[in-house]
């Protein structure tokens, strides 16, 4: 075990995600990772496997990239719009990689980060009576309860070699806070071997709030102060949901060329403002806060 030193959103993806890597950036249409996926696309990261309940417009722009390899998943589309354009393309035409799936409820995802949290190696639920999704999908198996005789429905534990999560605001000492619709974000973060989180401030101390989760430093590997982070998903209490990006994405994802062009202006020139703070920055307004273990122990 060793302790990391400060870092910046860049140093922290470089020393984490690996080529070959399982990642989940976790957010259930809640505090989605945009930046940190961002970061993992303008470092070409490749051959990932990319883990998510509903993959969301963050997955649709690393596919498109080339970053994945597999995509372990529950329900894949642009929400309340549509399909994944990239996502359907890299399925149906190996643009710009062949594509493996495996795909799972949302119970059944949960069951599994939970699992992994849990450092047991399955999950078991009452899932896909009368669904197909097991003909498809030999990691859903059936096993009996020892208990009742019951049929129950059993799948892998989830490991991701690094999570990523969006919160809203950490403290000086390092522990992360959220609230709203929290998704698997905690079962995540505790299921993966590292733990990489954006945040909009730091705050010198946390106001409890309904429904607020708390991680505590020692299962954070890393930190990095990115004010809209999660945009364009929302962050409650800091801003909405941009529900006109989602739209037009639609239009943007559709053509390989339109994609190709977004991904260079938007995400390898647009915002290259939010990597190289200039020196001496706040950290409120940064992205060079980092606090806690380089890896997590695990059992």
């Amino acid at each position: 075990m060793k302790t990391s030193n400060v870092t910046t959103l860049f140093e922290a993806v470089n020393s984490f995600v690996k080529d070959g890597d399982t990642v989940a950036l976790e957010g259930f249409t809640h505090l989605i990772p945009f930046a940190a996926g961002h970061e993992i696309i303008r470092q070409r990261k490749r051959d990932l496997t990319l883990v998510r309940m509903t993959p969301d417009l963050v997955y649709d722009q690393l596919i498109g990239a080339g970053c994945a390899r597999r995509l372990v998943f529950s329900w894949g589309g642009n929400p309340g719009v549509g399909s994944l354009h990239r996502f359907r393309d890299a399925v149906e035409n190996r643009w710009p990689n062949p594509l493996e799936i495996e795909e799972h409820s949302h119970a059944a995802m949960s069951e599994a980060y939970v699992a992994g949290a849990s450092g047991l190696p399955f999950g078991v639920l009452r899932g896909y009576r009368g669904s197909d999704l097991a003909k498809h999908n030999r990691n859903i198996r059936s096993i009996t309860c020892p208990f009742t005789g019951e049929a129950l429905a059993a799948v892998p534990a989830i490991r991701p070699d690094v999570t990523v999560i969006h919160a809203q605001q950490a403290d000086r000492s390092g522990n992360v806070f959220l609230w709203g619709i929290v998704g698997v974000q905690k079962e995540a973060v505790l299921a993966g071997k590292k733990a990489l989180v954006t945040v909009e401030e730091v705050v010198e101390t946390f106001d409890a709030a309904p429904n607020a989760v708390i991680l505590p430093h020692c299962i954070i590997s890393a930190i990095a102060v990115v004010p809209g982070g999660a945009k364009p998903s929302y962050a409650q209490g800091y801003y909405k949901r941009d529900n006109a990006f989602y739209l037009k994405w639609n239009e943007i994802s559709s053509d390989r060329a339109r994609f190709q062009t977004w991904l260079e202006e938007n995400v390898f020139q647009g915002e290259a403002e939010h990597w190289s703070p200039p020196p001496n920055v706040n950290r409120r307004t940064s992205t060079s806060f980092l606090s806690g273990m380089s890896e997590i122990q695990r059992p």
